[in-house]
């Protein structure tokens, strides 16, 4: 008798959330099984990898990464250059330089660097602030303004800023928000429930639940991706069906493992490969726990995770 293994599709279901326009769109979410259970069902969207592109990118000081920027100047040079990445389905702009105790660029300046990476690139594009909760909500209104009609996803809304932040990017203009909490089912449920009563449509909310460089309280994320996507698939939990986006270069570059030059310690070998380990090991930890999508800095990190998600899917 031939064997017949059984399935175990849920009833619930993540969001579909579109990115973007035209042919270069492109759609994150919408599956009904646990990550890559190809077995029990077909993953209808697999998950998409965006390449960071920082008002701060001259200041890195990776060769490689260097090499491959070689010529880029300003902020859409890096993201035509970005673009042509294979393996990568979004931009993300990074606007880590309007910090008010870094950089502290202008939202003036910022809005006219989006604008000129809108003009250069095709492919859909996700923007983040500056993690600063008073610049960022003036930040991100000025950029969903600027970018109107691009279908641009804005990381992040949270607890402190949700409603000038979902009012001004989602209401006003039609953009798709992302919601950010750090590694707590309850926080990221609370966060959607408030911007669901602000009116902002729960299919066009993506949610940052945070992560962490592996080795560094990773823990904590992982029990954190496995709880939610068991709510919104077994328990059909709607406040927790938004589709996952992790911003692993933000979590992964900054760690000892990543930063400590060869010289400071001498056993752990090559700077730039212990950073793009990390990296790719973080991408692969968030894949296979959830997240629907993923931002990464280095173009060989891309290839590999690139690779990770067609083997599997």
């Amino acid at each position: 008798m031939a064997f017949t293994p059984k399935t175990a599709p849920f009833s619930g279901k993540i969001n579909a959330v579109t990115l973007g326009t035209g042919d270069k769109a492109i759609v994150i979410g919408g599956q009904n099984v646990m990550p890559f259970y190809t077995f029990d069902a077909a993953i209808e969207n697999a998950p998409k990898i965006g390449l960071e592109v920082s008002d701060l990118a001259s200041q890195w000081e990776v060769a490689s990464l260097k090499e491959f920027y070689a010529g880029c100047t300003t902020m859409a040079d890096y993201a035509k250059k970005a673009e042509s990445v294979d393996g990568c389905d979004f931009i993300c702009l990074n606007f880590a330089g309007a910090d008010p105790n870094g950089a502290n660029r202008s939202v003036a300046e910022c809005v006219a660097d989006a604008k000129a990476v809108a003009e250069v690139v095709t492919k859909p594009i996700v923007v983040m602030g500056c993690k600063n909760v008073e610049k960022d909500s003036e930040l991100l209104a000025a950029l969903a303004e600027a970018l109107a009609g691009k279908n641009v996803l804005f990381m992040a809304a949270k607890n402190e800023n949700y409603k000038t932040v979902g009012a001004s990017v989602a209401l006003a203009n039609g953009q798709k928000l992302g919601a950010e909490t750090a590694d707590d089912i309850n926080l990221a449920k609370q966060l959607n429930i408030m911007l669901k009563g602000l009116n902002v449509n729960p299919e066009n909310v993506v949610m940052d639940i945070g992560t962490a460089a592996v080795g560094y309280g990773y823990e904590y994320a992982a029990s954190t991706f496995d709880r939610i996507r068991l709510a919104a698939l077994q328990q059909s939990d709607a406040d927790l069906q938004m589709p996952i986006l992790a911003a692993v270069c933000n979590d992964t570059w900054g760690v000892k493992e990543s930063s400590a030059t060869e010289e400071d310690e001498p056993a752990w070998g090559c700077q730039e490969e212990r950073a793009i380990t990390m990296e790719i090991a973080t991408a692969a930890a968030d894949l296979t726990g959830g997240a629907d999508a993923v931002v990464l800095r280095h173009p060989a990190s891309v290839a590999t995770i690139k690779k990770f998600i067609t083997e599997l899917v």
